[in-house]
């Protein structure tokens, strides 16, 4: 697996990320244990580099990032790179939600 380095002094990422967004219901139900199961595969496959973000299921896409972390052999955990948007941020309301591009309280 290639590498690369993020900004001049950046870690060290695979060149191939693992895009977990659609773990997380925004394109329909999602299955945890296949979500999981596909971040392990990742992982084994060299993968370091996850993309989630704080608004990927309003908060759940990183907290699965983190259960399959936890679950993972501690080699892999140790060199995967959970790289997670910040904004925009989404803040659930009594009629959904809305975004903004504040970070949360």
């Amino acid at each position: 697996m290639l590498h690369r380095t993020l900004g001049t002094t950046g870690p060290q990422v695979s060149a191939l990320g693992l895009g977990c967004m659609g773990m997380s219901a925004l394109y329909g139900d999602a299955d945890r244990a296949e979500s999981i199961a596909t971040v392990h595969a990742a992982l084994d496959a060299g993968v370091t580099l996850l993309d989630t973000g704080d608004f990927y299921g309003m908060g759940h896409n990183e907290l699965l990032i983190g259960e399959a972390l936890r679950s993972a052999p501690p080699a892999h955990r140790e060199k995967a790179s959970p790289a997670s948007s910040s904004a925009p941020c989404a803040t659930p309301t009594a009629a959904g939600r809305a975004t903004t591009a504040a970070p949360p309280p």
